[in-house]
């Protein structure tokens, strides 16, 4: 088995077509790197993709193959990275990624921190959804990120920061505004926008919440992200679901109000791979704790202390 098997297979799961991946990703042609897939299969001994009508599935021997293969490949670009510094030292850098919004209340912490470690570094940031940014983890693209402990991201550890209470948006001049906290019941009867699209885990949390408050949420709108929902929620009249930090990212055309009861919560994690042995990254991770009474002493934000 070689290296660039695992490079097909990857492209070939990832764009759920084998036309799809040889022209925009691998540059090959379709005959070879279905030739290169069975070779695959044939040494791996099971199959792994199932061919269909239109596209490829992956099996759940796939599955499993698949998250072994990114860690595989994220060890190899980790070890050939480690290589070219020390042959070529270079200043130390770190990339971070964040979800949309979330780097307002956590980065001037963190450069802080950073730049005590190492008056000199480097820092690269990049703003994407939970699930990309674990991707990109697991590809070694970045160093650390701020996302939700997503699964099926065989290689990465997540140290929980805290737990967000999620609270509702609602436009400014809705009727329940005037209320300081809104009944769960009260959402039944309003036009739900989901803000969970592109993040699973959020969206677990919130359909677990609404089946044990007794409420059932059918999103009649899907934002791409919080930020694009609450755009949904100030055109259509609706509300959202969103995390504690969104109030950092409301427009003047809507408000936030708190859950009534108990609100439900969703970790914030700090997520990184095992294969990344960056000096600075362990350095970092070392001080989270210090990082996170920062954010919560210089805050209007309060979250629920992580255990």
């Amino acid at each position: 088995m070689e290296l660039r098997h695992l490079r097909y297979f990857i492209a070939v799961a990832e764009e759920g077509s084998f036309l799809t991946a040889a022209q925009r990703r691998l540059n090959t042609s379709q005959p070879s790197l279905s030739r290169q897939i069975r070779d695959l299969e044939s040494e791996v001994g099971v199959q792994l993709l199932e061919r269909q009508v239109r596209g490829v599935a992956l099996t759940d021997a796939g599955r499993v193959f698949l998250d072994h293969a990114r860690l595989a490949l994220s060890q190899v670009d980790a070890a050939t990275d480690g290589a070219r510094r020390t042959a070529q030292p270079q200043k130390p850098a770190l990339s971070m990624g964040f979800m949309v919004g979330l780097e307002v209340m956590w980065l001037p912490h963190l450069l802080r921190i950073l730049r005590e470690e190492e008056p000199e570094i480097e820092v690269t940031l990049c703003s994407q959804s939970s699930p990309e940014l674990a991707l990109a983890l697991t590809r070694g693209k970045l160093d650390v990120a701020f996302l939700r402990p997503e699964k099926q991201n065989a290689g990465l550890t997540f140290k929980l920061l805290a737990k967000e209470p999620l609270i509702a948006v609602l436009p400014a001049d809705h009727r329940l505004a005037s209320r300081k906290r809104i009944r769960p019941q009260d959402l039944v009867r309003e036009i739900y926008v989901s803000s969970a699209r592109t993040s699973p885990v959020l969206h677990a949390v919130i359909q677990d919440y609404a089946s044990t408050v007794g409420i059932v949420l059918k999103a009649k709108y899907e934002g791409e992200n919080i930020s694009s929902a609450m755009s949904l929620v100030a055109s259509t009249g609706g509300v959202t679901l969103v995390p504690l930090y969104a109030q950092n990212m409301l427009a003047p055309n809507v408000v936030a109000r708190a859950l009534e009861g108990v609100p439900p919560t969703v970790d914030l994690t700090l997520g990184y791979s095992q294969a990344n042995t960056s000096p600075l990254l362990c350095r970092l991770l070392s001080r989270a704790d210090e990082l996170v009474t920062n954010v919560q002493n210089q805050s209007i934000i309060r979250y629920v202390e992580a255990d």
